[in-house]
């Protein structure tokens, strides 16, 4: 089989603007505030902390790599494998200093956006009230994730996505502001940045004396990063570079001191030859020639600062590189994947807030004699609400723990959660509409605020379109690796006589539908074994297909969009349904109160994901699919050639 190599602007995903990652308050060192006991457990060890911050320099951020073996869950289903360490038992990663921090943040938290916050007056104003962005700097809200050493609170990932959790239930536009500073906006400075370059600028960042912005969108790149336009040239005497170009779409663009940018510079390949490549660089709004424009008008999320940036022959010290030059790609993608899960914990939050409205009014509003709670229209619209965010919760908190656990590999899996929860929310916000009526329309609600705050998170931070792709395309070339393993060892039989006979009665069992011997028992709940078994078949099932796929269309399967947007949306299905049955597993186990609405709630999204699998993929080989992705195709050519609808209207003029 030809070797699959995939297209660096396929694997992209970044959309033109960047959502949570919402961060919360904290309090830094020396400042009062409501939050300093909670951060002074934190400090308790200033030694390690800057030890810990300090390690990460950027010739050690530039090893990092995928492992050879890899963990991940989604990675094996496209290898029929079940890997089951990042997934099975539902991690549980904070020890008690850790849960005693969190307790003692999250009702202040809550308690300021409540009593201080006001969403619907941002939105009117375009922008974070005053007393609003002076509270959070008070708080300490802008260094949740700095390490104290540099002024932040230094909390893992999963603290912050708890806290992030409380920022999506009450005010998305301001989540945006604080997501946009930390959750990318300095985020290369924390993970690729000298230990020059984090003195420097995250103390004031910490603060929120400087904020931050994540500058990489251009008019001709959103998703496709790489033909951005920007350029950095190096000066003959090598101590600066001189960089031009403008930026579109940045969140916190018109108010940040401090931004990451992206821009080609000519760089030396293998051969000698002078390439262009992306180089990550730090500069300084103070640096002559860096400008913005006056803030965009958006659909949503109005409170956030949106602007266009532009970089007219500014002068960035070498020393502000970040990274090497030339790993611009790579940094970016790796803060992109860092704060992916981040956005899974939002849209938790902010369907945990929506359903909360929608039951009120469903328990409260009587029609024809009855409370409509006891329709079973508005029960399913019920239920639906809480398996989506059952499903999106459970995704974001075992991401979380796994990088707190150290993994690397969880790129599928974060894009995943992006995606699914994106979604989640939209048709959470849209139900909790319809189930109040006239009432959810209205502005007084406060849910057509979340509603249109909401339909950027489809777009942004990788636009779901290009994210699927990037799921299956990412899974397939794992998948390919595989086979071309065996086509390897099919050279040396004798040699790996075990590998073969293990793989050939893999695809026998598969093609007579006895199952390949892959399972779940002993990692989830006996009482789950049924739910259990349906994730086990649909993985058989979408392995075989990955399969088939492969050797039909070798390296061309990333032509095969059509394709490619089932097998992730199969992939999706299938993780939700083994992240749901951890998380079920946990609490039967545990015998918490909630076990048995949680095993209710497991069930039935396995049962419903069960036949979403089964229908997408069996659909594949199905001729009537061929000819429908065959007229879209058709459709689609006729629709540009016209400029628009191609059929006349029905009266004839």
């Amino acid at each position: 089989m030809a070797a699959l190599r995939l297209s660096p602007r396929l694997f992209l995903g970044l959309g033109a603007l960047r959502g949570p990652g919402c961060p919360s308050v904290v309090t830094p060192p020396g400042r009062p505030g409501r939050l300093y006991a909670a951060q002074a457990a934190v400090q308790a060890a200033p030694e390690k902390q800057r030890l810990k911050a300090e390690s990460l320099t950027q010739e050690e951020s530039g090893k990092k790599h995928l492992p050879t073996e890899t963990k991940s869950f989604a990675v094996g289903i496209f290898k029929g494998q079940i890997i089951t360490e990042q997934v099975f038992p539902y991690p549980s990663v904070l020890n008690e200093e850790q849960t005693q921090t969190l307790q003692e943040l999250v009702g202040p938290v809550g308690r300021f956006f409540e009593e201080v916050n006001n969403p619907s007056r941002n939105d009117e104003l375009a922008q974070v009230q005053e007393k609003t962005m002076q509270g959070l700097k008070e708080l300490g809200a802008f260094g949740l994730q700095i390490p104290t050493v540099f002024g932040g609170l230094g909390l893992t990932n999963t603290q912050y996505a708890r806290l992030v959790e409380i920022v999506g239930m009450h005010d998305l536009g301001v989540g945006i502001a604080l997501g946009a500073h930390q959750s990318i906006g300095f985020k290369g400075i924390l993970l690729f940045g000298s230990r020059e370059q984090k003195k420097k600028y995250l103390p004031k960042l910490a603060t929120g004396e400087h904020i931050a912005a994540f500058c990489l969108t251009e008019n001709t790149s959103g998703s496709d990063a790489a033909s951005i336009r920007s350029r950095a040239e190096l000066s003959p005497c090598g101590t600066y570079y001189t960089l031009n170009g403008s930026k579109l779409w940045i969140s916190n663009g018109g108010i940040a001191e401090i931004f990451t940018v992206f821009a080609k510079t000519p760089q030396q390949d293998e051969t000698g030859k002078m390439k262009d490549k992306v180089t990550a660089f730090i500069v300084e709004r103070a640096f002559a020639g860096v400008t913005s424009g006056p803030p965009e008008k958006k659909m949503g999320i109005k409170a956030s600062n949106t602007a266009e940036v532009h970089f007219d022959n500014v002068r960035v010290p070498v020393e502000n590189v970040l990274g090497a030059p030339g790993a611009g790609f790579k940094v970016a993608m790796n803060i992109l994947n860092n704060g992916r899960f981040g956005m899974a914990a939002a849209m938790a939050g902010t369907m945990r807030a929506l359903i909360h409205k929608a039951v009120d009014f469903a328990a409260n509003r009587t029609q024809f004699g009855e409370k409509i709670h006891t329709f079973g229209a508005i029960q399913e619209k019920l239920a639906r609400m809480a398996l989506l965010h059952y499903v999106t919760e459970s995704m974001a908190y075992m991401i979380s723990a796994n990088m707190d656990r150290g993994a690397s590999d969880f790129q599928i899996e974060a894009a995943i959660s992006k995606v699914f929860g994106s979604e989640a929310a939209w048709s959470v916000s849209d139900e909790c509409i319809q189930t109040m009526g006239g009432m959810g329309f209205m502005k007084e609600s406060g849910v057509e605020q979340v509603m249109r705050d909401l339909r950027i998170f489809r777009i942004f931070e990788g636009t779901n379109d290009i994210l699927r792709l990037f799921i299956a395309l990412y899974g397939f070339q794992n998948a390919g690796n595989q086979l071309r393993g065996l086509q390897q060892a099919i050279k040396n039989p004798f040699g790996n006589a075990g590998l073969l006979v293990s793989e050939a009665g893999k695809r026998v069992r598969r093609r007579a539908g006895l199952g390949t011997g892959i399972t779940l028992k002993g990692v989830i709940h006996p009482s789950l074994e049924s739910s259990s078994e349906q994730a086990v078949e649909a993985i058989d099932l979408f392995a075989g297909v990955i399969e088939n796929q492969l050797l039909r269309h070798g390296k061309k399967v990333v032509e095969e969009q059509f394709m490619l947007k089932q097998i992730a949306d199969s992939a999706i299905d299938i993780y939700a349904m083994v992240v749901v049955l951890s998380r079920a597993s946990r609490a039967l186990e545990q015998g918490q109160a909630t076990a048995q609405h949680e095993k209710m709630l497991c069930e039935t999204w396995c049962m419903e994901a069960y036949k979403r699998v089964t229908q997408n993929l069996t659909s594949l080989s199905s001729s009537t699919t061929q000819q429908i992705f065959k007229n879209f195709r058709v459709i689609s050519k006729a629709m540009v050639e016209k400029g628009g609808v191609v059929s006349p209207y029905p009266l004839g003029f």
